[in-house]
């Protein structure tokens, strides 16, 4: 049987890999975006990990709350990201800098 730790560990892995995504590439949007939703997976994999563990089912229910949450989020961003695409040619972050006010 595999262990709570175990589960942990590779949720540990995937939010660390999603935090040195954010960090190493700092100039796709795209990429930036991909590594939040990593991040989100990471989280609510050690939700179930504790929930499963625990015999209790609100981590699984919550899960739910979040993955929705992340799918409008998504749909968002990439909305967001195809109008700067189509107006600006490009989604490289560091040419986005005139959006601020």
């Amino acid at each position: 049987m595999i262990a709570l730790s175990d589960y942990l560990i590779v949720g540990a892995i995937l939010f660390s890999l999603s935090v040195a995504g954010i960090f190493l590439n700092r100039k796709n949007l795209l990429i930036l975006l991909m590594c939040v939703e990593l991040m989100l997976l990471a989280v609510n994999m050690n939700f179930i990990a504790f929930s499963h563990f625990r015999g209790d089912l609100a981590g699984q229910i919550f899960v739910f709350f979040i993955l929705t949450v992340a799918a409008a989020e998504a749909a968002i961003g990439l909305a967001i990201l195809v109008v700067l695409f189509r107006n600006r040619r490009t989604i490289d972050v560091e040419e986005l800098d005139t959006l601020k006010g």
